[in-house]
């Protein structure tokens, strides 16, 4: 099992309990660089990988593919966690390591951990107040979008197609002991007030 786990915005003070957990339990802890080295630190010695900064795809493969042969091995017998600064599916390099890591090692499962974003963390570090609908992007055409409190999540999946949205998740009471996850035709026609689709074009 390999784990993608979010270390928050650098704060020590902001790596959640479950994060700590984790990193304690796992059988190794492996970091992209020397923030995530410091925030995980305190609790073991991570391996610190190469991912250059760069906008060379080849040379961002063969990195890839040589942090894969070491994360591989720990991930294929126990758990390996990957801690990253931020949340992991929010524009990291996890899942294009998990791709990697799974084309010669097909057996290992993947899933992720949250961590506190930028998003967020950038609200509260300005004191910006978020109370109406906002987009989020690195500069490329947004092709995707997060809708809160749906209520009728069928209907509002009708309604988003016709401006072109395709696929749908919407996950219900999230980390709660009653969490629900549904996707695509297995929209309900109604949903709990905290619940939050996920729509992509």
């Amino acid at each position: 099992m390999l784990v993608g786990l979010g270390l928050g915005p650098g704060d020590p003070e902001l790596l959640t309990l479950r994060a700590v957990r984790l990193i304690r339990e796992a059988d190794e802890v492996f970091v992209p660089g020397r923030i995530a080295h410091d925030l995980v630190s305190p609790y073991r010695e991570p391996v610190m990988l190469d991912f250059p900064m760069t906008d060379d795809e080849a040379r961002i493969r063969e990195c890839m593919e040589q942090n894969a042969r070491k994360i591989a091995p720990v991930a294929d017998r126990g758990l390996a966690v990957f801690g990253i600064l931020g949340d992991p599916n929010f524009f990291s390099t996890f899942s294009r390591l998990c791709a990697v890591i799974a084309e010669t090692h097909p057996a290992i499962e993947f899933r992720t951990e949250p961590g506190i974003s930028s998003i967020t963390a950038f609200a509260a570090a300005s004191g910006v107040s978020v109370n109406s609908g906002f987009s989020v992007t690195d500069g490329s055409e947004p092709g995707a979008g997060i809708f809160l409190k749906v209520r009728s999540p069928k209907k509002k999946a009708a309604e988003l197609q016709k401006e072109g949205y395709q696929t749908f998740v919407l996950v219900e009471r999230m980390f709660f002991s009653d969490m629900r996850v549904y996707h695509d035709d297995e929209l309900p026609e109604k949903s709990d007030y905290m619940s939050v689709m996920y729509a992509r074009k």
